[in-house]
């Protein structure tokens, strides 16, 4: 039902276009959906001529071919479907659900991922010249289905007042901006009950509790955390008795559309576990469960559960059959198994196993006439010995348990509505529990239906022994398509539920269960029928529309009426919202007040303030007339004013459903003359401010009033493609008060004079540009006993304030010049460089010089030498000496 009220609320907000030029809307894109999940998109047509119901044509547009059209579906031709939609047009898995005359949503059951494009909705031309659009255009982008929710399945037995911790894990993958809600559930043991929340992690990281366990979770008995990114863990500090059963986790994946409402996209839910309770008792008794439906094939699950006195002991089992020890596990959890019970657990027919500290498990797979007999389980309690053995402190045996494999038996069939309801409203779910009686064996179900003044039954639904479910006939029947669900709650329950009922939908329906028999060539089967009544909705629901004025002294008070002319049938609530649109020159209508259909009283979002909800008072006079009462009526307080009403329906299982609004005609509320006028300067300001630093704006008035009058401003700032924001409001008593707390430090507003009022702006940033402008306001003593009344009020002109960048500094200059910034840092090292390469330079020439002055002395020692030795050759080496040194 949260569905229809968003449709109906989307189509309701289309309609507000002027008749005489047609539109077409549609549902605002991109919308994101997962593959193998479903997808309704709105279209909505106003403005038209000719038959109030209008015919729709669906196209798409493929990324493959962005330009060629492809047609899906039509109201108006049957054969508009091109090939590759034909086969889902007619399967039901595409289709078209008309709304209202003018509105209608298409529908795909089953989301492929070839299915992502430009989605176009057309209307074709019945008024007399085209004028208007006549489609629209939406985008659907299909992604992979990444959700998964995962927990081991296993039984657990715990004693009362333990406590428990189970976790599973929840992971995405998508690349879009999703977000994650994971509940916990629990199926109480019997079968077909109804899974029971017992709390949940919102998609708004909110934790709710389920209704039976809002107590105990505000005791912090049960708790949901999340441990990692992925890791979600279910605790419950002391178990109770209730908690019995199987618990199970579901994650479900939200995406938000471009209108912020938030859709899911994808669902999984994880294995079970299975929980068993014994109650705390202070004796030591020993106890046996049997689950089992006791049939030949069938599994028998036999468990021996220990009541200690509060202790925790040492405990070994051992397991008999009639009389005869079969196996034993010890207290440190050894087993062993006798005769053949050893060979038929290797084979995996049977297994003993300790469940917990207190819990003994003897599983046989599946039952045979040779384990017909007496169960019984006996438990020691031991402790170890300095030897290592373990010596017995006290044994307890339990009672016998008998197993006795039941005959086949007839079955029966037992067929009713979901909460017991037969008359449901149109556009309401109609669900269906069918659930057959006997030993629990395959069957299968098939539903039919008998419409009012018709004798033919109609397949609807129908569910194989494997499963398989299939729908029925696209023609006559086109709500068994997309709106009906077949699912199996467990071997013998099944569940029909036929989501948005129309008329058509009353009438006789049918369950058949049939089950195959090994001894006769034909299927067994077995049928049980039920009525149901659709009634219809199509609100006939008016509100007084005609306007009226009121002129008051100030001071005084007022009612302003809401009265309803005529009401819808049926067992419908009202919800009333009152809304006000101020004397401004940039007025926007305001809610005041709402009494919603519950009767519950909301204040609107500009109204919280202790002096306008000691103002405002909404009053149920009647049935049909509804007050506002505005007491001490002043300036602020001039205006228009009306009322919307809603129609709400409360559907069966327990959702609200907005029928229907209207609204009431406009009251302009007047203030007589009491010789008070506040006069605001108009001059024309403008000012240039470099980031920052601070900037003064003023407010003048042109002249003051008496000794008597005091003043109060209020400052305003907007800015281009956002909406006016109140800044701060100095009261007529001096009083400073802050549209958000944040801007304490940023602003001071102050009254400089009789007639100047000051907002300084600190540290002016960029974002601070924009426009500004004062109200104020004229404020009187009046009455008996006096109190502060406004009298009068006027606004100023928009004074623009433009924000410079600041002057670069000789640091920031460097660092915003790359190539000086490059420059500055390369030539250093370029200089050290050139340094040392004339150092390297410098140590070589002298290296050089060196050496050769080493060179010439050898080569002096060499000559004086073979001087000493004689002859001409001596002689004529001193003579060249002697050359080269002259």
């Amino acid at each position: 039902m949260a569905g229809i009220s968003y449709v109906a609320s989307f189509f309701l907000l289309l309609t507000k276009l002027s008749i005489g030029q047609r539109e077409v809307t549609v549902q605002k894109g991109p919308l994101f959906r997962a593959e193998g999940y479903p997808v309704s998109i709105g279209c909505n047509v106003t403005g038209h001529q000719g038959p109030s119901e209008q015919h729709f044509q669906w196209s798409v547009y493929l990324p493959t071919n962005p330009t060629q059209e492809v047609q899906i579906i039509s109201t108006k031709d049957a054969a508009f479907s091109y090939a590759v939609y034909t086969q889902r047009v007619r399967s039901g898995d595409v289709y078209v659900e008309r709304v209202q005359g003018n509105s209608v949503l298409l529908h795909i059951s089953k989301l492929q991922m070839k299915d992502a494009g430009e989605y176009e909705c057309h209307t074709p031309n019945t008024d007399e010249k085209y004028y208007g659009s006549y489609s629209a255009k939406t985008n659907l982008i299909v992604i992979p289905d990444t959700l998964s929710a995962t927990m081991s399945s296993q039984t657990l037995g715990k004693e009362e007042g333990e406590p428990l911790a189970l976790t599973c894990e929840a992971s995405k993958a998508t690349a879009q901006h999703t977000h994650l809600s994971v509940t916990w559930y629990l199926t109480q043991d019997g079968g077909g009950s109804q899974a029971t929340e017992i709390i949940s992690l919102s998609k708004d990281f909110i934790l709710v509790p389920g209704p039976l366990y809002t107590e105990r979770f505000a005791a912090s008995d049960v708790q949901l955390n999340k441990l990692g990114p992925t890791t979600f863990r279910l605790s419950i500090e002391r178990l109770q008795s209730s908690d019995q059963g199987q618990l199970f986790c579901e994650a479900t994946e939200w995406i938000q559309d471009p209108d912020e409402t938030w859709m899911f996209i994808t669902k999984k839910q994880t294995d079970q576990t299975t929980l068993r309770i014994q109650p705390a008792v202070k004796d030591f008794q020993v106890n046996i469960t049997a689950d089992s439906l006791f049939a030949e094939g069938k599994p028998l699950e036999l468990v021996c559960l220990v009541v200690s006195s509060g202790r925790d002991p040492q405990l070994q089992g051992i397991w008999f059959f009639n009389g005869t020890e079969i196996a034993h596990i010890d207290a440190g959890g050894v087993l062993g198994l006798k005769n053949d019970y050893k060979e038929r657990a290797s084979q995996g027919e049977l297994q003993v196993s300790k469940l917990g500290p207190k819990a003994f498990s003897l599983k046989i797979f599946s039952l045979g006439p040779e384990d017909e007999g007496a169960y019984r389980c006996v438990v020691a309690e031991v402790m170890k010995t300095r030897t290592g053995s373990w010596q017995v402190l006290q044994r307890k045996q339990s009672p016998d348990s008998h197993v006795h494999l039941r005959k086949p038996a007839a079955r029966s069939v037992v067929m009713s509505t979901k909460n017991k309801q037969q008359v449901v409203w149109e556009g309401e779910t109609l669900a269906f529990l069918c659930k057959a009686g006997g030993a629990e064996s395959p069957l299968s179900v098939s539903w039919w239906h008998i419409p009012r003044d018709q004798t033919q039954p109609e397949f609807v639904a129908g569910m194989g022994q494997d499963g398989i479910v299939q729908l029925g006939a696209s023609y006559g029947v086109p709500s068994y398509h997309g709106n009906t669900r077949l699912e199996k709650m467990d071997w013998a329950t099944f569940q029909l539920e036929i989501t948005f009922t129309a008329i058509t939908d009353s009438g006789t329906y049918e369950c058949r269960v049939s089950e195959k028999s090994r001894n006769q060539a034909r299927d067994l089967s077995w049928t049980q029928k039920i009525s149901v009544t659709v009634k219809s909705l199509e609100s006939k629901l008016k509100v007084n529309s005609r306007s009226q004025v009121q002129e008051l002294s100030i001071n005084s008070n007022t009612d302003i009426e809401c009265s309803i002319l005529s009401r819808s049938n049926g067992n419908l609530q009202l919800a009333i919202i009152w809304y006000f649109s101020p004397v401004s020159t940039n007025a926007s209508w305001l809610k005041i007040l709402e009494m919603d259909q519950t009767n519950v009283i909301k204040t609107g979002d500009e109204f919280h303030t202790p002096q306008r909800k000691q103002k405002f008072h909404t009053e149920k006079v009647s049935q049909d007339l509804f007050q506002l009462h505005i007491l001490n009526v002043e300036d602020s307080d001039r205006g228009k004013y009306h009322c919307a009403v809603e129609e709400w329906l409360l559907s069966t299982n327990g959702t609200w459903h907005k029928l229907g609004e209207k609204k009431s005609g406009l009251t302009e509320l007047k203030l007589k003359p009491t010789g008070s006028k506040v006069r605001v300067s108009k001059v024309y300001w403008t000012e240039n401010v470099t980031e920052h630093r601070e900037v003064a704006i003023r407010c003048s008035l042109e002249s003051v009033g008496s000794s008597a009058t005091l003043y109060s401003v209020m400052w305003y700032w907007n800015r281009e493609n956002s909406g006016s924001k109140l800044l701060v409001h100095l009261q007529h008593d001096g009083l400073l008060e802050y549209g958000e707390e944040g801007l304490r430090r940023h602003l001071h507003c102050y009254r400089s004079s009789s007639t100047d009022f000051v907002l300084k702006l600190h540290q002016v940033e960029m974002e601070d540009a924009g426009m500004y402008w004062c109200r104020v306001a004229e404020w009187q003593l009046h009455g008996h006993p006096s109190k502060w009344i406004n009298q009068a009020s006027d606004e100023s002109q928009r004074m623009v304030l433009t924000v410079l960048p600041s002057e670069p500094t000789l640091p920031s200059r460097i660092c915003s010049s790359a190539p000086l910034l490059y420059f500055l840092f390369i030539c250093p090292f370029v200089l050290l460089l050139l340094l040392l390469i004339s150092l390297l330079c410098l140590y070589w020439k002298a290296r050089k010089l060196s050496t050769l002055r080493s060179n010439t002395r050898k080569e002096k020692a060499l000559w004086v030498d073979l001087k000493e030795a004689g002859g001409v050759t001596t002689n004529r080496r001193e003579d060249e000496e002697e050359d080269e040194g002259n």
